[in-house]
Order: structure tokens, then C-alpha cells, then sequence
């Protein structure tokens, strides 16, 4: 098994160059989110951002924030406490990995569905400069509220059908995925170690 190869000094110089730009040029406009807009057609509906956050905060919803919970049926808490869930992302790795093929494509598909309102085009380059953000700001870990004030761009546009045909697919998925985690292959992947950095010269 061939070795892993070492990025040499002048590409590794190259790649924080590149984070440190990004962060630099990102970081003027990363003004936050204001509102988020449910889109589906010529509906829309707003939901400012500070109404979510003081739900984060207090665990009260109000205004159209707390209707739809009520008419939904959702616990106030139990969203807030989503809110505030944070998923650790280290900076760094994070960054690269959204500039593989792999995460270039997952943006691609989050951003039929979660786009600045008046420049859905863009909508590619405001997550990644939102998760990059959001995660420097939480110091390696990221929250839907933190994505929000990281967001670079007034009004975050929600696609709900596009929303709806995606948890769709990720309810078709489940199957597939528990089909591969009882099979040989996917049993076996907790034994695969990851192969060891090359030795020093």
C-alpha cells in the first residue's frame, strides 16, 4: 500500500494564504443574517433572526416565530436547544474539505435550498463563508445560530419544496445506509485504521 502523500511547505504556505484571505475578504460583508424567509412560489414568509435567537436564549418564542410552533405543535425548548446544538468542525480541515469535489457538491445541493434572497447565484459562496465564519466565531464548533450571525447576507431564503424533496431523499437514504452498515463492508469499517504519516526524512 502506497503511502500517503506529504504536502510540501510551499503548499501548505499556500493553503493558509488562501484561508487567510478568504477570511479577510469574507469578513467586511459577514454583516449576519436579518431575516429568514420561508419561500414556496409567491409565498413568503419572515422570521427575524433575533426572534430566534432570543428563542435560544429564553426559550420563548414570539411572534410568527411562536405561532408556528403553536399551530406545529413543537415545544419551544426543544427548538432552542436545536438552535443551540453545536457540531465541532476544526477550522482548518473544514475549510479544505469545502473546496474538495465532495463538499463543493454538497454546497451545490444546500444551495437550492437555503440562498440569499435577492442573489440565489451566490448562494455556493454565502454557506461556505457562513460555515467558515461561524465556525472561526465559535472557536472550531458551529450552531444554526451561529451560522446566522456568520451568514453574509441580509435575507437567508429557505426553498421549502426544494427542503421537502430533500428530507425525502434523506428518508430513501435510511434505507440504503442501514442496508450498508449490516452488510460485510460496512461492519468491517470500525476495524480499518487510517494509515500512518510518512516518515520523516
Amino acid at each position: 500500500m502506497c503511502p500517503r502523500p506529504s504536502f510540501s511547505r510551499s503548499a501548505r504556505a499556500w493553503g493558509g494564504a488562501a484561508l487567510a484571505t478568504l477570511l479577510t475578504l469574507a469578513a467586511p460583508t459577514a454583516q449576519g443574517a436579518e431575516q429568514v424567509v420561508f419561500v414556496s412560489g409567491a409565498f413568503r414568509r419572515s422570521i427575524p433572526v433575533a426572534d430566534l435567537e432570543r428563542l435560544s436564549r429564553t426559550g420563548e418564542a414570539v411572534g410568527l416565530l411562536g405561532d408556528a410552533l403553536r399551530l406545529g405543535g413543537q415545544d419551544p425548548a426543544g427548538v432552542a436547544k436545536l438552535l443551540n446544538h453545536g457540531v465541532t468542525l476544526p477550522l482548518v480541515p473544514t475549510t479544505r474539505l469545502l473546496s474538495t469535489r465532495f463538499g463543493e457538491d454538497a454546497l451545490e445541493r444546500l444551495s437550492v435550498i437555503l440562498y440569499p434572497l435577492r442573489a440565489p447565484k451566490v448562494g455556493m459562496v454565502a454557506l461556505r463563508s457562513a460555515t467558515i465564519l461561524g465556525v472561526q466565531n465559535g472557536s472550531g464548533t458551529l450552531s444554526a445560530v451561529g451560522f446566522l450571525r456568520a451568514y453574509p447576507n441580509e435575507d437567508v431564503a429557505i426553498n421549502l419544496p426544494a427542503l421537502q424533496s430533500a428530507l425525502e431523499g434523506l428518508s430513501g437514504m435510511g434505507n440504503v445506509v442501514n442496508e450498508f452498515l449490516e452488510s460485510d463492508l460496512g461492519s468491517n469499517l470500525e476495524r480499518v485504521k487510517e494509515p500512518r504519516a510518512p516518515a520523516k526524512p
